[in-house]
């Protein structure tokens, strides 16, 4: 990344999809964003040794993943959200946001990237660093795992 000018095109290219994954994930805009706005500058803090091109989406998806991991064992420690206010500011169903909460961020992370944003494993396997098909398998279990929760909240 070279300096402003790298930072600048990084946010305006991927600032909105951060946002939108770390929201899905934490179920809370503000703290969304602030996992997204560490990530950049993060970003900025390595601006000499930052990756380049390709590398670039993958690594501020894992820093982004670690850090919304951070805020939920922080929630977890401080005492959780009301499910009503998560389903509420994520704007979908209380009964999909609670079994979603049962999921672990991984699980989350992975259904919302193959499902909404429609990523292949092998983009998932550069940000994971784990091979495409284990992530294959680990998404078939998080969605298996899904149907089960909402069966059960019938």
């Amino acid at each position: 990344m070279d300096g402003e000018d790298g930072l600048t095109r990084a946010v305006e290219r991927y600032g909105r999809e951060l946002l939108r994954y770390c929201h899905h994930i934490l179920c809370d805009y503000h703290e969304a964003q602030d996992v997204t706005q560490t990530a950049f500058l993060k970003l900025w803090e390595r601006r000499g040794g930052a990756p380049e091109g390709e590398a670039l989406r993958p690594w501020l998806y894992r820093v982004c993943y670690n850090g919304c991991v951070d805020v939920l064992r922080r929630r977890r420690r401080l005492g959780e959200m009301p499910p009503e206010r998560a389903a509420e500011e994520a704007g979908m169903d209380l009964e999909l946001r609670l079994a979603l909460e049962r999921l672990t961020p991984q699980e989350r992370a992975l259904i919302f990237q193959r499902v909404m944003e429609g990523w292949t494993y092998r983009e998932l396997a550069r940000v994971y660093r784990v091979p495409a098909s284990t992530l294959r398998k680990r998404y078939e279990r998080a969605r298996d795992k899904l149907a089960q929760l909402l069966r059960e909240g019938e």
